[in-house]
């Protein structure tokens, strides 16, 4: 668990980071659904649902959540990268945090206990792909090591609207020295 204290409305509030289990569910889809609404970071249309969230926990791809007293405020997972063998250490990730939450350093804080679960877990580089436009993600990225590989020019349509995306991926060390 890591913990920060951070303003809120003139408060001090402790936002503490967690491995989440299938309780978390529900808290983590009302954050996804939030996002999907958005339109900023996901190709995804439909709202999920709880049920497809527990899926997540399948005992490899660690998936972490944030807390500001009690309520879960941030989640970050991991997915599988590919199926192929030799990328079993590679794992596509997300990070997404509620919309009245933001700005406050829980996006920060979910994400270093990822890298340090996923390291843990064994992986060796964590990729994502962020829509072009979405700033705020790819300056947190950024600010935890990540890089900027490329662009994938029209990745997908959104709202039957091309949309770009920016490749971004981090090594995570305990896992590449001497490799």
């Amino acid at each position: 668990m890591v913990g920060a204290i951070r303003k809120n409305r003139g408060e001090d509030t402790i936002l503490q980071s967690r491995a989440a289990s299938p309780e978390d569910a529900e808290a983590i889809v009302r954050i996804y659904n939030e996002g999907i609404e958005e339109r900023i970071a996901t190709f995804e249309t439909s709202p999920r649902a709880a049920r497809e969230i527990r899926a997540w926990f399948d005992g490899t791809h660690p998936v972490v959540v944030v807390e500001e007293e009690g309520r879960v405020i941030s989640f970050a997972n991991t997915t599988a990268y590919s199926p192929r063998a030799c990328y079993s250490g590679v794992a596509e990730f997300s990070v997404y945090t509620a919309g009245e939450a933001r700005g406050r350093g829980a996006g920060t804080l979910a994400m270093k206990a990822l890298m340090r679960a996923a390291e843990e877990a064994g992986f060796w580089k964590l990729v994502a792909r962020v829509f072009v436009e979405n700033e705020p993600s790819r300056k947190l990225l950024l600010s935890l090591g990540f890089r900027e590989v490329g662009v994938h020019e029209k990745h997908a349509r959104l709202d039957g609207v091309w949309r770009d995306v920016v490749v971004i991926e981090r090594l995570l060390p305990a896992n590449t020295q001497g490799r």
